[in-house]
């Protein structure tokens, strides 16, 4: 089967390769590989370890969503827009708290674009015009591998024909893989983001520094890269957990989105967030165009609440503030801190995922999902906002993630004597 989309990374690659007779794939990158490949599956919906039909299950978790006072439905970064849309919709029928992975990745860039915007582009444009492209604190090799090739540093375009004419630069606290393939590497110190964003403001608008040397970088280097700046015809800063998740987080990417508005004085220049999961972007994006909000909502008094310091994942779950979770895609035993994973223990958890994890082990209710981009279909956002159709390339027995919500949705409703 040609063009088949892959459904692991933000990348979203939808030009790889599937054989459905030997279940293999070709194009695809090693993370890729390991996804569209035969492995370990949940094999029917369990409650208490025990296998039942999907229907006893979905009664089940049911019965524990709608007897709670404030459940918690976290995870849909590996889903497809339609099953979230039912997510969120399911959340505020319980009165609940919504939130997903950005909490604990790219959160900070998201309310950093709530204070400054994001002057922002499509990997396409990054591809075709970009001559100066910077990845901060990100690594695509090991976290994006065709990224590079597909977009950012030998991809071929229309108006930067090859890899000679794009100028790549790595800034990291270490040297990864990505730097190997970059022009230039700049090792700074550990949580020094701010200090040196600021710096090269200073440099762009032409202003002295007096000190020889910010975050571990001589001023002389970092007035090299602000000149560079400069003079690119197209630049993209491409970020990561680097500076989402050190020191200053949301303050970081602030400072680097005044940056790239001054660059844009002088050419053109854009920052984009080097997204994870594949529709990451889409477990955000629905919920802002359902009721407002991102990530970290609260239902419970009835209409939506935003605020991170209260309604993130890790924030409701050390205060206590939830009293049963339905997790979708998503693995928070084996990611979350000690406390909160302690907190989830005590409460039932029902469980959607096509993979056995740690969270299964935890879990009252575990209902088995069809693989969306193999066995399911769907819309997803590209890491660039960029919405993709996912194919169906095999047929299962698995229920599809918006099938199972949607009849938990319907069972609700009627408990609940909304219908």
């Amino acid at each position: 089967m040609e063009n088949v989309v892959c459904t692991f990374c933000g990348s979203v690659c939808d030009d790889v390769q599937f054989d459905t007779q030997q279940y293999k794939g070709k194009k695809f990158c090693a993370l890729g590989m390991s996804k569209f490949s035969a492995k370990e599956r949940i094999k029917s919906p369990m409650i208490d370890g025990k296998a039942v039909s999907y229907e006893e299950a979905i009664d089940a978790a049911v019965d524990i969503l709608v007897n709670s006072k404030k459940p918690l439905l976290y995870g849909w970064a590996s889903t497809v827009n339609e099953a979230i849309r039912v997510g969120v919709i399911l959340t505020e029928k319980l009165g609940g708290i919504y939130d997903q992975c950005s909490s604990v990745c790219h959160g900070p860039g998201v309310l950093s674009t709530i204070e400054e915007g994001l002057p922002g582009g499509t990997l396409g444009q990054v591809k075709n015009r970009a001559d100066v492209v910077v990845f901060w604190g990100s690594n695509p090799m090991e976290a994006h591998p065709r990224h590079p090739t597909r977009y950012s540093v030998t991809a071929k375009g229309f108006f930067v024909k090859d890899r000679k004419e794009r100028k790549v630069i790595v800034v990291d606290v270490r040297k990864t893989k990505s730097a190997r393939l970059a022009d230039e590497f700049i090792q700074i110190k550990p949580g020094y983001d701010y200090a040196i964003f600021s710096a090269l403001r200073m440099l762009v608008k032409g202003e002295e520094i007096e000190a020889e040397e910010v975050g571990g970088v001589s001023v002389s280097k970092l007035a090299e890269l602000a000149e560079t700046m400069k003079n690119a015809k197209y630049g993209a800063i491409l970020y990561g957990l680097g500076i989402t998740q050190s020191r200053g987080r949301d303050r970081n990417i602030e400072n680097a989105v005044k940056l790239i508005q001054l660059l844009n004085r002088y050419t053109r220049w854009i920052i984009w967030p080097m997204r994870g999961h594949y529709n990451v972007v889409g477990a955000g994006e629905v919920p802002a165009w359902e009721v407002g909000y991102q990530y970290a909502i609260d239902f419970s008094r009835g209409y939506p609440r935003f605020s991170p310091a209260e309604f993130a994942v890790s924030e409701a779950l050390l205060r206590r503030d939830c009293d049963a979770a339905l997790i979708v895609a998503s693995d928070p035993v084996a990611h979350l801190p000690k406390k909160a994973v302690e907190h989830l223990k005590s409460i039932p958890v029902i469980q959607i995922d096509p993979f056995p994890n740690m969270t299964t082990l935890i879990s009252k209710v575990v209902i088995p999902a069809a693989i969306t981009g193999i066995e399911a279909e769907g819309t997803a956002y590209r890491m660039d906002g960029i919405p993709l159709r996912v194919k169906k390339v095999v047929d299962s027995e698995y229920w599809s993630d918006e099938k199972i919500l949607h009849e938990m949705l319907k069972r609700v409703e009627v408990r609940m004597g909304f219908s």
